[in-house]
């Protein structure tokens, strides 16, 4: 039974084979298919919409409208099929989403913050970077191979042992070690590849990647605010699902060097 389950998981990793990530090149192994990606999608972008109030405001859908139907020029064929679809939620949380299938919400708070289309252009991008990078597939993925890895770990601990607490100790171990030492560094190389990808589209938008730095800057210093001023320790950066602001922003400075010359390149090739 062990050795089926051990030959299923690998059967699977080999049939989905790796995405490569048309942007960075990048492997990743995907179990979902892209169809079932855009179905759950469109099924989450339907709940948020029936949850979360949409704005009225005319001005900021609009503008966001514009901006995203760039950017998704600049993606062209890299997210096939796609059904663009832009919507403004009334909030103030300063956060915007991309699902699967081209489907993208922004918050007014965040309108807010971004104060240029640049800087808007930027976190649109970053968004859609999830998207075409299958990162949410990816991560579904990993946690479909841990849990039969898991699986296969605690029973072979009880089958040696025979004692069901050890398994327990086993899977609390397994568990902990898979979330600092895999998960959590994944999520923040996916959170990296991002805004690497962000700052991409928006330069091939024809909107200033530099925008990315003075964005982030904004977002550190609303962080440190909203937390007195304290800064997170290096505990909290081991836990944490996103780089630090300040890593961030490092990495996007030495970035620019590259995708400057690009949005020199497209920066009058549009109109609106």
């Amino acid at each position: 039974m062990k050795r089926a389950l051990v030959l299923l998981l690998a059967a699977a990793a080999l049939v989905a084979g790796c995405y490569v990530n048309p942007v960075t090149g990048r492997k990743s192994l995907v179990l979902l298919s892209q169809g079932e990606e855009v179905s759950l999608g469109a099924q989450s972008f339907q709940a948020i919409r029936e949850k979360e109030k949409v704005s009225t405001d005319a001005g900021a859908n609009a503008r966001v409208t514009r901006i995203g139907q760039r950017i998704a020029q600049a993606v062209g064929n890299e997210l096939p099929d796609a059904k663009w679809e832009f919507v403004v939620f009334d909030s103030k949380e300063l956060n915007a989403f991309a699902l699967p299938g081209g489907k993208v919400g922004v918050y007014t708070g965040l309108l807010q913050l971004a104060e240029n289309d640049s800087e808007l252009a930027i976190v649109m991008g970053h968004e859609i970077g999830h998207v075409i990078a299958r990162h949410g597939a990816e991560r579904m993925s990993e946690a479909m191979v841990i849990s039969g890895v898991g699986a296969l770990g605690s029973a072979a601990v009880e089958a040696k042992t025979g004692d069901a607490g050890t398994r327990q100790l086993f899977e609390l171990a397994y568990g902990g070690i898979t979330t600092v030492g895999r998960v959590l560094p994944h999520s923040r190389g996916n959170e990296s590849e991002a805004d690497r990808m962000g700052a991409i589209y928006a330069a091939r938008a024809g909107y200033d990647p530099r925008a990315s730095i003075t964005f982030w800057q904004k977002m550190m210093a609303e962080k440190q605010k909203a937390s007195g001023g304290k800064n997170p320790g290096a505990l909290s950066a081991l836990f944490s699902t996103h780089p630090a602001d300040a890593k961030r922003i490092e990495d996007l400075k030495a970035l620019m060097p590259s995708v400057v010359p690009i949005y020199e390149k497209n920066r009058g090739k549009f109109s609106n």
